[in-house]
């Protein structure tokens, strides 16, 4: 069969031959090269991963092995880790700590946290079995180095593109990842849930969790852990500590120490021989009775307490054995342990504590690394921290400069900040009234709540959460009655059917590019706009932004909502001014058309202009309306857009049940699809939108100017002019 040349989405073309089937060969002008996918088509972890990813990556990135990396080069998966020495693992974690300095050249999330969990990973995979194992990681951001050594080195460099490697752990993409891991406080739940069904089944794989800082800040984690301790089944959580806190000032307060002594505590409690005396103990005290039981307990918590540093006793009174701290960076402490850990066939649940540097990575490396980036024009702190200090002015900018300007007029203004970590806008807040801000991490529930108690204190409090965070706060039973709330929704209860005047800022609204599916903000205007007391808004532009924040600091009888997008401003040049308040419930005509209707909330009012360029080309004239309420709705515009035109089109970056709906709603009630009038709403599909460029998720969700011209010109009959207009 002849050859058949096919050109790749990187430009390289590539010659298909029938007889070998897993064999591909690029050429280029400047070097040719042949790529051997057979061994990764015959790795289990990898079955059909090539075909899913969909495209390689481009050819300089398929160059990454220019530090030499002969150990890794051999480790096809987690199995041949098992052959290696103490000395060999070193020399592989010290590889792979290239490897992904050099792989993850291109400015995308700082993978430090990876870095850091780079021995760890090693130990782990050598100890366990996985896939039979389950290794569960509640951050995905720690995971690159597991990405590695299971099977998808060759596509790292794809890592949040478009049809390329997660930038978690997901199920479809591997069977090494049993659980998706996103930013914190899932693992523990779910590695309990497998630990009980191992053990219902009566099967014998170990279950290993890992944890971080951050996901010690989550109600869930203790919630978790105090029902393992319940059901005492064999579970290990490890606590990566990389001595992360919400106060910027780290370094004066007391930091766990790791020396000669603990690293001897930390073998000799997990060694089979001090476990099983414990319980011998355990057995004789309770045998004796007349309270030995509870005096012995109560001297071995106060022993273990004397022993290990400050805090290990709370992961004791939650029922979990505490082993540690363990240098995280010391391969022979980390073996040893988790080797005595898995040997033990009835342990119950365990806390292993490993603390890690994030800066780990010696001089002599970062010289390397150094040299081989400046030669491609970066920086170490392009490499190792990717700053933002050069970074396009961004919505957050223009909110919390709007913020400082309303504090400094109104002094009962604070700021309640939830979320992963602080967005670096916010640090101007922080800075200006250090006071009035609060940081409460991923405690977004307690953030809601407490910002009520504030507001009911008199002060004005802005609740700053990203919206697909801000359903941490919302996703619990919904109230119900007085008498059945249990574990009722703060934003339900706690706000709204008190009418309390809580200020949500809801950032990262809309789709997020490389983050995808796990961080797009797509419900938050269904579920905020379906409570009865909430004023919900969504700026277009940053002068509307300004606004919003000025409208808000005046409502003080109600809840109220706004929502802005992850990027970069429409304006850069924006002038800085003070913010008027907004009238509640109306919006504006931006252009004014006859023959058709284009209604916009929130930022796809600018896709809404865009359309509208697009079709006044083609002789359509085009209104483009700006909502910003979608409750209240402006009954007044609404009114005005159907009785003079024959077709309304509703835009907005958000889900079924959204703004759309609420429209829907009125027009129907008020009459006005009982005539001529032709209504179309444009939403996100009711689909995940997996990771890819935010222009790229855009075009797959059909939420661009030309889809929205196309879906115009489809209604007035001009369907070929529409598929054209799509090509």
């Amino acid at each position: 069969m002849g050859t058949a040349p096919t050109q790749c989405p990187s430009g390289i073309t590539a010659n298909f031959h029938a007889k070998f089937d897993n064999r591909t060969e690029f050429s280029c002008s400047s070097f040719p090269f042949t790529l051997n996918l057979s061994k990764l088509n015959s790795h289990p972890t990898s079955k059909g991963l090539v075909n899913k990813i969909g495209s390689l990556p481009d050819i300089d990135d398929l160059f990454w092995e220019k530090v030499p990396t002969p150990i890794l080069d051999v480790v096809e998966n987690p199995t041949h880790l098992k052959s290696l020495s103490i000395r060999e693992l070193k020399l592989l974690a010290d590889e792979i700590r290239l490897e992904l300095s050099s792989t993850m050249s291109k400015p995308q999330r700082s993978f430090k946290a990876s870095l850091a969990a780079v021995e760890l990973t090693v130990a782990l995979h050598y100890v366990f079995h996985a896939p039979v194992d389950k290794i569960l990681w509640d951050a995905g951001e720690q995971t690159y180095a597991h990405k590695i050594l299971t099977g998808r080195r060759i596509l790292m460099p794809t890592l949040r593109q478009k049809n390329g490697l997660s930038g978690y752990t997901s199920r479809t993409e591997s069977e090494y990842d049993p659980f998706g891991a996103g930013h914190g406080c899932n693992s523990i739940s779910a590695g309990l849930g497998m630990a009980v069904a191992r053990d219902i089944k009566g099967k014998r794989e170990r279950v290993v969790t890992v944890i971080n800082n951050t996901t010690t800040m989550a109600g869930q984690v203790y919630e978790a852990m105090r029902n393992a301790g319940y059901l005492d089944s064999n579970l290990v959580v490890i606590l990566n500590d990389s001595r992360h806190s919400l106060h910027p000032k780290i370094e004066e307060g007391p930091k766990t120490s790791i020396n000669a002594l603990s690293s001897t505590l930390s073998r000799l409690q997990s060694s089979k021989s001090f476990r099983k005396f414990r319980e011998a103990a355990k057995d004789v005290t309770k045998r004796i009775g007349m309270g030995m039981h509870e005096l012995a307990a109560k001297v071995d918590e106060y022993a273990r307490g004397m022993m290990g540093p400050l805090g290990s006793t709370l992961f004791e009174e939650l029922g979990l054995y505490y082993i540690g701290p363990v240098d995280g960076h010391k391969l022979e402490d980390l073996i040893c342990v988790l080797q005595e850990v898995a040997s033990l066939d009835s342990m119950g649940p365990v806390l292993i504590h490993v603390i890690t540097e994030e800066n780990q990575c010696s001089e002599d490396k970062q010289k390397k690394v150094t040299v081989e980036k400046q030669q491609e024009g970066l920086s170490l702190n392009d490499i190792y921290s990717f700053s933002n200090d050069d970074h396009c002015r961004t919505y957050s900018d223009c909110l919390v400069e709007a913020l400082v300007m309303e504090a400094e007029k109104e002094k009962d203004i604070v700021v309640v900040h939830a979320g992963i970590e602080m967005d670096p806008s916010l640090k101007l807040f922080r800075e200006r009234f250090s006071d009035r801000f609060f940081d409460v991490g991923m405690a977004e529930q307690h953030a809601v709540t407490f910002s009520a108690g504030l507001s009911c204190g008199g002060l004005k409090p802005f609740c700053i959460i990203p919206s697909a965070f801000l359903q941490r706060a919302y996703d619990q039973v919904l109230f119900l009655s007085p008498s059945l709330c249990v574990h009722q929704a703060p934003v339900v209860h706690d706000v709204d059917r008190q009418r309390i005047p809580v200020r949500f800022v809801i950032t990262s609204a809309g789709l997020v590019g490389s983050d995808g599916p796990l961080q797009c903000g797509a419900f938050d205007i269904t579920f905020m706009s379906c409570l009865p007391n909430m004023i919900v808004m969504a700026a277009s532009d940053e002068d509307e932004l300004i606004d919003m924040v000025a409208t808000a600091t005046r409502i003080d009888d109600r809840p109220v909502c706004f929502r802005y997008p992850r990027g970069a401003l429409v304006r850069t040049d924006y002038p800085i001014h003070g913010g008027s308040a907004l009238e509640i419930g109306t919006g504006k005509v931006l252009v004014e058309g006859k023959d058709v209707a284009l209604l916009g909330y929130g930022a796809m009012v600018q896709n809404c202009l865009k359309a509208q360029a697009l079709l006044s080309k083609l002789g359509i004239n085009v209104t483009v309306a700006d909502a910003r309420f979608c409750k209240p709705l402006d009954i007044k515009l609404l009114r005005w857009l159907c009785s003079n035109h024959d077709i309304l089109i509703t835009v907005e970056e958000g889900s079924v049940g959204g703004f759309g709906s609420h429209v829907a709603q009125f027009i129907a009630l008020d009459g006005q699809l009982d005539g001529r009038l032709k209504w179309r709403p444009i939403v996100l599909p009711d689909n995940y939108i997996e990771h890819a460029s935010p222009k790229e998720q855009l075009a797959l969700a059909g939420l661009t100017g030309h889809h929205i011209a196309a879906t115009t010109l489809s209604l007035l009959g001009r369907t070929r002019e529409a598929l054209l207009l799509m090509c």
